[in-house]
């Protein structure tokens, strides 16, 4: 510990509060610096290196190294006023090398790969800072940006043009971005950056692309991600780009799809929905959920059931995004299918339609609006009907909201169209059945009202009786006093 920090003034003493903001300070000023840099005592130089097009083609990949070679040189850019020529330097020097990666042809030679990956490795690859808001809120705070970002946004794209480059070979390039550079390369996802997380995206996907041997390494590691994020951490920020990418990977699955893939669509990505961040990453791994159902419809049960199991029961904004999923599933699938899931999954649209929150009614009801989903119930009226009927009749007359009692009528009126001689059934019935409900419940009140008369009667005479009792007493008391 140095003097400075040990040295606490007699005001810190007596003032606890004082000496917590002092070492809150210190600890948020140590979490800003970057991870990539390590001081250095004297300022760094970089010289400017003569420009790659004007050279000889004998010395382009020398020069070419040179300045490969420079750019692994990182800088400190918390310090604004620090080294402002050599990284001026350095900036231009990686323009310069996207454009030529871009522009020129026979540039990938074998010694150059090492030099590529060593170069992206410096720039990228850090132990990513603790978030300045240990509350940070996607949804509502504004995320940390990375400092480094002019340098690292060039790095990026120079990457980018490596990996499609005409003359990329993954037969060399699977020598330097192997398992372990793919482990370093996942962790970045966690950036609160959205713009390294967007870059990441693309890259991790043009990897997946190029190196068949990684493809399935890849898919395991975005599982343990995943698992990780839903039963320990309950945090992480790539979570809607791993599940764009894995759109995508699931787009180009091959028929019959293998064991592994619908483990992970029941294990990983149907869990995936109780995270409390759903909202991030919903669309993503809706678009999943469906994709794995197109590919393969006996998965459909088991994924609505999965739904079914982890409904929310007290976030309404949640249960809204599960409706706009199973409409979503709805829309793929089959009449068959359809068959072994309506029970149960109209008995969860029956409990939305009468929630009291609009938002979650109405977006139930909009389910009468989509045409292959209103062929789906016509079809199976006598099983939808009695499950739905009894929930929409009531809400008609009770509900709050006026918007919600002219959608229930509207689905009323469409339901009797659908199959009259059933609806006429039905209303007839669920009406005995309220008329029963009133008889029970005045006799319930009939009942409770005789149980207090009893009760008034038995207290009254208790009082007459220990009245007696009492009278009783002082009369022998009398008579034995008289003596």
């Amino acid at each position: 510990m140095s003097a400075a920090t040990a040295v606490v003034t007699a005001a810190e003493k007596v003032d606890g509060f004082t000496r917590k903001s002092v070492r809150k300070a210190a600890r948020q000023k140590r979490s800003q610096g970057s991870s990539q840099f390590r001081s250095r005592g004297s300022p760094i130089e970089i010289q400017l290196l003569p420009p790659l097009k004007d050279a000889p083609n004998a010395d382009q990949h020398d020069l070419f190294c040179q300045k490969l070679q420079q750019c692994c040189v990182i800088f400190d850019f918390m310090d604004s006023v620090s080294d402002l020529k050599s990284k001026e330097v350095k900036r231009a020097t990686l323009n310069e090398l996207v454009d030529f990666l871009t522009s020129s042809r026979g540039v990938l030679l074998e010694p150059v790969y090492p030099e590529i990956v060593k170069m992206i490795t410096c720039n990228i690859f850090r132990t990513l800072p603790p978030s300045d808001n240990p509350d940070f809120d996607p949804e509502e705070d504004e995320p940390s940006l990375e400092a480094a970002w002019p340098h690292m946004q060039l790095v990026y794209e120079f990457f980018l043009r490596f990996l499609e480059c005409p003359d990329f070979q993954p037969s060399i390039a699977k020598r330097f971005i192997d398992q372990k550079f793919v482990l370093q390369l996942l962790d970045l996802f966690d950036s609160e950056d959205p713009r390294e997380r967007d870059f990441l995206k693309t890259v991790l996907h043009r990897i997946y692309g190029k190196f068949l041997g990684l493809r399935a390494f890849i898919r395991k590691q975005i599982n343990n991600i995943f698992l990780r994020f839903i039963y320990e951490t309950d945090h992480f920020n790539g979570v809607a780009e791993l599940l764009e990418i894995l759109g995508s990977i699931i787009n180009g699955f091959a028929l019959p799809l293998k064991a592994e893939h619908k483990q992970f669509l029941m294990k990983v990505l149907i869990p995936l929905h109780t995270a409390k961040g759903l909202a991030l990453f919903h669309a993503q791994l809706a678009y999943c959920v469906v994709q794995f159902l197109e590919k393969d419809a006996t998965l459909t049960e088991p994924v609505i059931r999965g739904l079914l199991k982890f409904w929310p029961k007290t976030v309404s904004q949640k249960e809204v995004m599960f409706l706009g999923e199973v409409e979503e599933i709805l829309d793929v699938i089959e009449p068959s299918q359809f068959k072994n899931v309506q029970e149960p999954l109209f008995k969860q649209i029956a409990k939305c339609v009468s929630n009291p929150h609009f938002q979650v009614a109405e977006r139930a009801l909009y389910f009468w609006n989509n045409e292959y989903i209103l062929s789906l119930i016509e079809d199976n009226s006598e099983r939808i009907l009695p499950i739905m009927f009894g929930s929409l009749y009531r809400i008609s007359k009770e509900h709050w909201n006026t918007t919600i009692v002219a959608l229930v009528y509207n689905v009323l009126k469409t339901l009797m169209e659908m199959n009259g001689a059933l609806f006429d059934e039905l209303t007839t019935s669920y009406k005995a059945e309220r008329q029963r409900e009133k008889k029970k419940e005045q006799e319930r009140e009939e009942l409770w009202k005789n149980l207090e008369e009893l009760r008034l009667q038995r207290s009254q005479t208790l009082g007459e009786i220990q009245n007696d009792t009492h009278n009783s007493q002082n009369t022998q008391d009398n008579k034995s006093s008289a003596k």
